[in-house]
């Protein structure tokens, strides 16, 4: 019973579903024939594509395509055809201003971080989606040996951090300083913010290591540019090339694979005070090849070579005598340089720069950047030099003093300075006379001119000559009294008996004052009768002493003075009066005697007394 029961129900079971298909498949062709047969197909596919999502399986660690279902303020809702959505934090999606950069219906790329099926839980990333784009092309490029962009971000040690890829997906790699650029690069967070091309020198995926080389990319290019730059370079050529390095002595110019030296005097025909005053690094520039050695790839460049030499026509642009206009760019000891024009100066020595100042210094005339004038005095365009005069704008005074002051004329001056050998005076404006100390008095024995005057002192003196040529101007002030030994030989006649003071007591005679200025010298043999070895103790300074004048010299100042001839006059006087002898009787063969000893006696005193005064 039960067996049977158990088929018969079982039939019955299989009956009843046999009836309840039929059914449904009555109901089915019922349906299928109300609907177009296109509707009919589309509603097939969407049931397929449902069919195969809801059998699909996820992997972690796979990259999905997903739709942006829902953006609310802390995550955004992606849907990436699982039963159930996903949330991924909104920071993945704000720029570097803070906004949101994606809204519904966008589709975005996201990693699966993590998938529970039990769950239905799905944990995604848009970053690490990117970030692992990056990835495959840091590798790609690596393998490739091809440039990869990279954005540099800040100074490291020993570098620079640069990024590859964008913000939100980027991969920090690291850009040592000497990759940076072919030349040591001074200033390298210059870079900050700029893109750049590199070259992947290291990759390590699992440690997130990359390193960049920025130079071997150059290298490369360097290195084809320089086979055509060998191939096509001549000298004489004009090529453009770039400022690579300055220095003191030149800046160095890139040709295309090949540097250059633009040497500083091959810049400008004029002055050059540093080459950093003209260029700039990475600017681009015209030169001329002058010389170029294939097999050392020396390269010799000029830039003032592409313009004439203006030294070529400076004779006809700058003849003598002219008057010219330039400006002062450099000071020296000697003198001045006047720029006339780019790459022509001329030289003032200091010289010739004013007609009456002592110059010690052209600083006391004229500053770096001052506008003057002034006369060509001489051209010489082999050696390049032109000789230039600041003061012959002006007239010489000189040319005006010799006409202005006749000689004999009486000036009044201030005493500008005082030396050992006289007085300078001040004439006139840059125009000094000197009164020499010979020139001081006709009488006093002056040792210095101090003793007498004064800086700042004003006096007279006498114009006694004037020399235009030296610049010489000859004045005195004794010269404005006459001088007493004119007339001497009137006042102090030969025979005449003086009287006067010892001034001084020699081994060879005694000089003795007649009046200020006026001297005559007793000599030795001239003191009295007999031989006398030395007057010293004799006589003393101040003595009053009386002699009779035997020889006066006026032009050599000299006047020979005798005491013994007067106790011999006297004694002719006496003898003559007893014996009673005539005077104008003929003289005696004994008074021809007697006056011949005494010619003899005054020429060895006057011999005496110029030894002494030389």
């Amino acid at each position: 019973m039960e067996k049977v029961a158990c088929e018969v129900t079982q039939e019955q079971t299989l009956t009843a579903a046999s009836d309840k298909e039929a059914a449904n498949s009555q109901e089915d062709s019922h349906v299928l024939e109300k609907n177009s047969p296109s509707e009919e197909a589309g509603e097939m596919d969407q049931f397929e594509d449902l069919f195969e999502q809801s059998l699909r399986t996820f992997q972690e660690g796979e990259i999905l395509e997903g739709t942006i279902v829902r953006v609310d303020k802390e995550s955004i809702m992606v849907d990436v055809g699982y039963k159930s959505e996903g949330l991924i934090p909104i920071r993945e999606f704000l720029d570097e201003k803070g906004e949101i950069t994606v809204s519904p219906g966008d589709s975005v790329e996201v990693l699966l971080e993590r998938w529970d099926p039990d769950e239905g839980m799905l944990r995604l990333s848009h970053s690490k989606a990117l970030r692992r784009q990056v990835w495959a092309e840091i590798t790609k490029a690596f393998e490739a040996e091809t440039p990869i962009k990279a954005t540099v971000s800040s100074r490291v040690k020993g570098g620079l951090s640069v990024r590859i890829g964008d913000r939100k997906g980027g991969v920090t790699a690291f850009l040592p300083f000497s990759q940076i650029d072919l030349m040591p690069v001074r200033d390298p967070e210059a870079l900050s913010n700029q893109t750049i091309e590199c070259a992947i020198l290291k990759c390590n995926i699992r440690r997130e290591n990359v390193v960049v080389s920025r130079r071997f990319l150059l290298e490369k290019e360097m290195a084809g540019k320089r086979v055509n730059t060998l191939a096509s370079l001549e000298e004489g050529q004009v090529r453009e090339g770039d400022v690579k390095n300055i220095t003191d002595y030149g800046i160095f110019v890139d040709l295309g694979g090949i540097d250059g030296l633009l040497h500083i005097t091959d810049m400008s025909w004029g002055r050059v005070e540093h080459p950093s005053r003209l260029f700039n690094v990475g600017d681009t520039i015209k030169v001329k090849v002058l010389t170029f050695d294939r097999e050392s790839e020396k390269v010799s460049l000029g830039m003032k070579q592409l313009t004439e030499d203006p030294w070529l026509r400076v004779e006809e642009k700058y003849p003598m005598g002219e008057k010219v206009t330039g400006k002062v760019v450099s000071l020296t000891d000697y003198g001045v340089f006047m720029e006339l024009e780019e790459g022509v100066e001329g030289l003032i020595h200091v010289s010739e720069m004013s007609w009456t100042k002592r110059i010690r210094h052209p600083s006391q005339m004229v500053n770096v950047g001052d506008i003057v004038e002034a006369i060509v005095l001489k051209v010489d365009s082999k050696a390049q030099r032109i000789s230039l005069g600041l003061k012959q704008i002006e007239p010489n005074p000189w040319d005006l003093v010799e006409n202005r002051y006749p000689i004999g004329t009486v000036i009044e001056g201030t005493v500008k300075n005082i030396t050992e050998f006289g007085l300078f005076i001040g004439i006139e404006e840059g125009i000094d006379g000197l009164v020499h100390i010979s020139d001081l008095s006709w009488s006093k024995r002056i040792k210095h001119p101090n003793e007498i005057y004064k800086r700042g002192e004003t006096i007279q003196a006498a114009v006694l000559n004037i020399d235009k040529e030296k610049e010489r101007f000859s004045l005195g002030v004794k010269q404005l009294h006459p001088d007493p030994w004119e007339s001497v030989p009137e006042r102090y006649p030969v025979d005449s008996q003086v009287a006067g003071k010892v001034t001084n007591v020699t081994d060879f005679g005694v000089f003795v004052e007649l009046e200020e200025g006026v001297e005559g010298l007793i000599h030795i043999s001239e003191l009295g009768p007999g031989k006398i070895k030395t007057p010293v103790g004799m006589f003393q300074v101040g003595d009053e002493i009386s002699a009779k004048v035997i020889h006066v010299a006026p032009l050599e100042r000299r006047i020979g003075l005798s005491v013994k001839r007067i106790s011999e006059d006297d004694e002719r006087s006496h003898f003559d009066k007893y014996s009673g002898i005539d005077k104008s009787a003929a003289n005696t063969l004994g008074s021809l005697l007697q006056e011949e000893l005494v010619q003899h006696s005054r020429a060895h005193a006057e011999e005496d007394d110029k030894d002494q005064k030389e």
